[in-house]
């Protein structure tokens, strides 16, 4: 039981984190980050995302597979142009700007700290 409990509270922490880092980038690149206009791409086959393709503000070209799947409601179609914001150490590090996934990495967050407590009861319920 106390392997269980302790798994569980791992897992957890696992995913609290995931969470926690998610919105600390998502965060750090909107408000820190560079931004650009970027043409939305075909979908490359067995690829789910289309890829974006945009310039630096120092001129370099850069390919990225899109941060975001598109959806029925807001779908990414080839030859559009999405505003993107980008890290500008690392211009692989994107954000498709109004389509943010805060509310997954929330969920990861709500649900993390749910399984972490729920492993922590179970530890101190343990013999």
């Amino acid at each position: 039981m106390v392997v269980l409990a302790v798994f569980t509270a791992l897992g957890g922490l696992v995913a609290l984190l995931a969470g926690v880092y998610g919105l600390r980038q998502t965060r750090r690149i909107t408000d820190m980050g560079e931004v650009a206009q970027a043409l939305v791409k075909a979908v490359q086959p067995g690829a789910g995302r289309p890829t974006l393709q945009f310039e630096t503000g120092d001129g370099q070209v850069v390919e990225v597979v899109s941060p975001v799947p598109p959806s029925r409601k807001r779908p990414l179609v080839a030859g559009d142009r999405v505003r993107i914001a980008y890290d500008s150490d690392d211009p692989r590090e994107t954000v498709v700007l109004g389509r943010e996934r805060r509310g997954i990495d929330r969920g990861f967050v709500v649900a993390g700290a749910a399984v972490l407590l729920l492993g922590l009861v179970l530890t101190s319920l343990a013999p």
